[in-house]
């Protein structure tokens, strides 16, 4: 699968073991940056980016990391198209893409650590979109909100 990533300053300290895992598990790599703690890059920046190679056809998922993944789960979900989440559990990170077709997975650097992270871009990766009638009828009510935003 093509994974973008993406990094805020903050977001940076978990960047190597998350990239060694996508390669480990054979994802392409979409490397948004950024891969340094000493210039600051702001969460909507990487959100922005993120949502633009999922949206263009980059890349199918994305994992958006900063400090807490509050920031980046917000800016994300600015996007049309773009079903954000910030996950600090295995079930949240799997949940999400079988009922709701997550597409980005937003984690907080100084919230878990790099083996949780690990744990949560494998379960979300691994999932897939249930499809169940219940579920399409909720993501069309999500879309409709989308085209009433773009209309405010």
């Amino acid at each position: 699968m093509n994974v973008a990533v993406a990094f805020d300053h903050r977001g940076v300290h978990l960047r190597d073991r998350i990239l060694q895992t996508l390669q480990l598990d054979e994802h392409t790599v979409v490397d948004l940056g950024t891969d340094t703690d000493a210039i600051r890059i702001d969460y909507p920046d990487k959100a922005a980016e993120l949502g633009a190679a999922i949206t263009g056809g980059r890349a199918e998922r994305g994992v958006l990391v900063c400090g807490s993944g509050v920031g980046a789960s917000v800016a994300a979900c600015k996007i049309t198209g773009i079903r954000a989440a910030i996950c600090h559990d295995v079930y949240s990170a799997h949940q999400g893409v079988e009922h709701d077709d997550m597409n980005v997975l937003c984690l907080g650097s100084e919230v878990i650590g790099p083996s949780l992270a690990c744990d949560l871009v494998r379960a979300f990766l691994a999932a897939r979109f249930d499809g169940g009638e219940r579920y399409v009828a909720r993501l069309e009510k999500v879309k409709e909100m989308e085209k009433g935003m773009l209309n405010a």
